[in-house]
């Protein structure tokens, strides 16, 4: 359960690469929020309401909130093409299996084998970050990083304390809502949310 809830992590964080619709963006980070919850109850039955805490909030309530804002925007022009960026995933992913080697040695256990997974999304939500046009694509990148260090926490501690992972929930939240505002300001100031189109108008 633990390699196929990891599976499906990994699996929605590389999906975004390829998808330029920000709804289907935002639905995978929706699947992969119900991913992590999954691991969080596999590594530890008694986390049963912490995971399903979290995997309500990455899963509906975040993705509900970036829905609104989307209104059907598409990644047009992002600066690396998805051939390119699928390669680049292939990269990413080889080096956070060479990276974290040295955790796995030195702790080999089924949970710190699926660290890697956690930090090839940790490194494809960077990636997103930087090369998507797209607002609210960078967002999703941004959570997509959030998820990937949760899940890091989670598989190389069995657990953080609940009101830790639940402050720091609240932030993310907390951004969200704060980009979704400006976002929504964007586009009823200019028609859109393309950065480099913005970075002309101030030009």
């Amino acid at each position: 359960m633990l390699n196929l809830a990891c599976g499906a992590f990994l699996l929605t964080g590389v999906l975004v690469l390829w998808r330029r619709d920000v709804g289907a963006i935002v639905r995978l980070f929706a699947l992969q929020g119900v991913a992590l919850g999954a691991i969080i109850v596999t590594l530890d039955n008694r986390l049963l309401l912490l995971g399903l805490a979290i995997g309500g909030l990455r899963a509906l309530l975040l993705p509900w909130l970036l829905l609104r804002a989307a209104d059907g925007e598409r990644e047009t022009r992002p600066l690396v093409n998805v051939a390119a960026s699928l390669l680049v995933a292939a990269v990413l992913a080889m080096l956070a299996y060479a990276v974290s080697q040295p955790l796995v040695r030195l702790s080999p256990t089924p949970a710190t084998q699926a660290v890697p997974v956690a930090l090839t999304v940790l490194l494809v939500g960077f990636f997103v970050l930087v090369t998507r046009r797209r607002a609210l694509s960078q967002v999703v990148g941004f959570l997509l990083m959030d998820n990937a260090i949760t899940a890091v926490a989670f598989l190389t501690t069995s657990g953080v304390p609940l009101v830790v992972e639940l402050g720091v929930s609240l932030d993310v939240l907390l951004a969200v809502l704060v980009l979704q505002v400006l976002t929504m300001r964007m586009r009823a100031a200019f028609g859109g949310t393309d950065l480099d189109e913005l970075r002309e108008l101030h030009d």
